[in-house]
């Protein structure tokens, strides 16, 4: 097989953790001797061995003299576990085939040098284009420091997210709504502003077998969050809630004494969303998945917070001038100014058709 072939299976192999490696990337390893797979191995979760040395514990002394495959620059500095670099040099690996270097600055070629210094042949840029995006989150956080934002709506065909009289339940089909609850346990954090609270008194998990349920963040500047709702009760997730400087203290003093995380973003009336974002990337969350009313929504793009878009529409036209749109508060003013995806990909998910793409930042 060819070095992309191989590598094509080092990038599934990574994606076997989806959503499980934060604040650390997805990597997947493959190593080859005499043109067949004797090891492979991913990183499960952060903390634990890294997917060069999963594959190299498998592969033993048969690792002496063959090629390694990995997703991502080996790396070159003591973390939570020793450097990669330095075991791939002492398992006599001959070779080193990478998809993409890692643009942490811990890293960020060290560990090719690592490797090249001690004699062995170093190939870059395989397939380099599918290990950043499957890594997309990790890129984005690991270079600015802020989360990876998607924004989720679920909408009629004439964009409504509610009838005029304020009922949801439910627009879209059960498909969609399992689809959205995996997408939940891949972020690290679901966001929602306080109007979602006090309207549903959600819980804001991730109700799949085998799931975890995301960091739970309320965008609530006067701390309007009622102390029995569900998100502070319940304990089935963290959550936090933003708040601005003129936020009553006592009620942020009572949901503290419950367990809730506050963070304070903004003096003015609503929560600099630009401020929290950088807060929670300083947390190590790298990935805010976002379910938000039209409020929320509009203040994201806005504000160019956004990266990337899903939108469930389901086959029903509800009308009505005072019924809830999935974008709102003053909206685009010009043509020119409105948020505009590329890389755009349709599907039909039950009766429902699902369109996600990317934010344009320019």
């Amino acid at each position: 097989m060819t070095d992309e072939k191989y590598m094509e299976i080092a990038l599934n192999i990574a994606a076997n953790a989806r959503g499980r490696t934060s604040p650390n990337p997805m990597v997947g390893a493959v190593i080859v001797k005499d043109g067949r797979i004797i090891a492979e191995g991913w990183h499960r979760k952060a903390g634990t061995p890294h997917a060069e040395v999963h594959a190299l514990n498998m592969a033993g002394e048969l690792a002496e003299g063959a090629t390694l495959y990995v997703t991502l620059e080996p790396c070159s500095h003591f973390g939570r576990t020793p450097p990669c670099a330095n075991a791939i040099v002492n398992a006599g690996i001959k070779r080193v085939v990478a998809a993409m270097s890692d643009p942490n600055s811990k890293v960020a070629g060290n560990g090719f040098k690592i490797l090249t210094d001690a004699g062995i042949e170093v190939k870059v840029g395989v397939l380099e284009d599918e290990a950043k995006k499957l890594n997309e989150v990790f890129l984005k956080w690991i270079t600015t420091k802020m989360p990876f934002v998607t924004l989720k709506t679920a909408m009629s065909l004439d964009g409504k997210i509610a009838t005029a009289s304020g009922q949801s339940q439910w627009i879209t089909c059960a498909e969609s709504r399992k689809r959205v609850h995996e997408l939940r346990d891949i972020n690290d954090a679901i966001m929602v502003g306080v109007g979602t609270v006090l309207a549903d008194n959600p819980t804001l998990t991730a109700r799949i077998d085998g799931g975890k349920n995301p960091i739970r963040i309320i965008v609530d500047s006067n701390a309007r969050t009622p102390i029995e709702a569900n998100v502070v009760t319940d304990g089935q997730a963290q959550t936090i809630i933003a708040v601005t400087e003129n936020a009553p203290r006592n009620k942020i003093e009572a949901l503290k004494n419950l367990g809730v995380d506050i963070i304070t973003a903004g003096n003015d009336k609503r929560v600099d969303l630009t401020l929290l974002m950088r807060e929670l990337g300083k947390r190590d969350i790298t990935s805010v998945f976002v379910e938000g009313g039209g409020t929320l929504n509009f203040s994201l793009l806005n504000e160019n917070l956004v990266d990337k878009l899903y939108a469930f529409i389901a086959p029903k036209i509800i009308g009505g001038r005072n019924a809830l749109t999935s974008v709102e508060g003053d909206g685009f003013i010009n043509l020119s100014d409105a948020a505009l995806l590329h890389d755009i990909k349709t599907e039909l998910v039950g009766d429902d058709v699902l369109i996600n793409g990317y934010l344009r930042k320019d």
